[in-house]
């Protein structure tokens, strides 16, 4: 009997990798890896033993998690922060991202003319080109983008074939980045990090305490509205993401002295976060990329330099003005995989001062990657 399309069976096996995930954390070999990470590759593992939906025969249930539970999950995490607490942070975060995209462009084009794909992709090499720009600079939103521009959709096996590679090469970057601080430390020598410990977010004092039952109703109350509200005005104000005016509703919330008496949030947040990783592990798909052949070997060739030349740049050119690797990784984990798993990554490194930036720099990639995508499909 089949369970993978009952989204309650598929559910309990992600809380079950959650459930593991978190007890692993604990391990002594587990700390160096972090519960987020553990919990990727479990569902990782589970998904391409079929056990689980992969990317290819991906359900409604995961699309629901993408769509609503990623943006509540930083709502949620917003309602810990205190402005104050990334003036140090903030600026250094917001140029290296931009670096980062550039260095995503570049990547890309250097990529092309290393690799020539054009000679097994044709004339679509130039479209995936772009949408590849587009999702390492400011996530699916603008690969999906670029994507409807060209009407490359309808061709089916090929864009799926980019799919399945772009979630492969995410998650490959998302264990590369959670090790990455660890790993350079040793090879150079980082620099102090920023002093932010007397600023502190609103649950920091209280971040072990277990949520009440009035905290409770409140916070669901409150995400789901913020979510709707965001929403709504996002119709209205098209040019702006309803991310971004979900994360200033979460920003400005936290502000107040009401949700300061809240407690939960940061856990309820930090949970959605794990669920959301789950199934970002799930769409790693070996065997996708593979039944391609020639063409799934060039993708990936491609896509995977493309992506080491965007790590090589941010590296050095952090490591020189900077040399927080951590803050480094974060960043470029904010190109590369998008808000949710930077937040992932700063939470991993006990960086709560850092999740406010990573939203930040998350929402403007969503702003500049079509820009940086169309202008890649013009320029080759």
């Amino acid at each position: 009997m089949n369970f993978t399309d009952d989204p309650v069976y598929v559910s309990m096996m992600l809380s079950l990798a959650i459930v593991l995930g978190i007890y692993m954390a604990k391990t002594p070999l587990g700390k160096k890896f972090g519960a987020a990470l553990i919990i990727i590759l479990l569902t990782a593992i589970l998904a391409n033993l079929r056990l689980i939906p992969s990317a290819s025969n991906s359900i409604d249930l995961y699309k629901i998690i993408f769509k609503y539970v990623a943006p509540i999950s930083i709502f949620y995490l917003l309602l810990n922060v205190n402005l104050t607490s990334i003036k140090k942070a903030g600026f250094p975060m917001v140029g290296l991202f931009l670096i980062g995209s550039l260095a995503t462009t570049v990547g890309v084009l250097l990529s092309w003319f290393i690799l020539s794909p054009q000679h097994v992709l044709g004339e679509d090499g130039k479209v995936i080109a772009g949408m590849l720009t587009g999702t390492y600079t400011g996530g699916s939103l603008n690969l999906n983008a670029i994507a409807l521009e060209y009407d490359f959709q309808e061709k089916g096996i090929l864009y799926a074939g980019v799919i399945a590679v772009d979630n492969v090469i995410t998650t490959l970057w998302i264990i590369i980045t959670f090790s990455l601080p660890a790993l350079l430390s040793l090879l150079w020598k980082g620099k102090k990090k920023s002093k932010v410990k007397n600023v502190t977010s609103n649950a920091t004092h209280a971040k072990e305490e277990f949520v009440n039952f009035n905290s409770l109703i409140w916070l669901i109350f409150l995400g789901f509205t913020a979510y709707f509200v965001s929403d709504i005005i996002s119709k209205f104000l098209t040019q702006i993401p309803s991310i971004l005016i979900l994360s200033t509703i979460g920003i400005a919330l936290a502000q107040t002295k009401f949700i300061s008496t809240k407690k939960g949030s940061r856990q309820l947040g930090l949970y959605l976060v794990y669920l959301f990783c789950a199934v970002i592990g799930a769409y790693c798909e070996l065997g996708a990329v593979n039944e391609l052949k020639e063409i799934g070997i060039i993708l990936f060739q491609f896509t995977s330099l493309a992506v080491f030349l965007h790590g090589i740049t941010v590296i050095f050119i952090g490591g020189f003005l900077y040399r927080d690797w951590e803050m480094i990784a974060i960043v470029s984990q904010a190109n590369i995989g998008g808000a949710p798993t930077a937040i992932a990554l700063a939470e991993n490194f006990n960086r709560e001062e850092l999740i406010l930036p990573a939203i930040l720099v998350g929402t403007l990639g969503n702003a500049l990657g079509s820009y940086l995508g169309f202008f890649v499909v013009h320029v080759l």
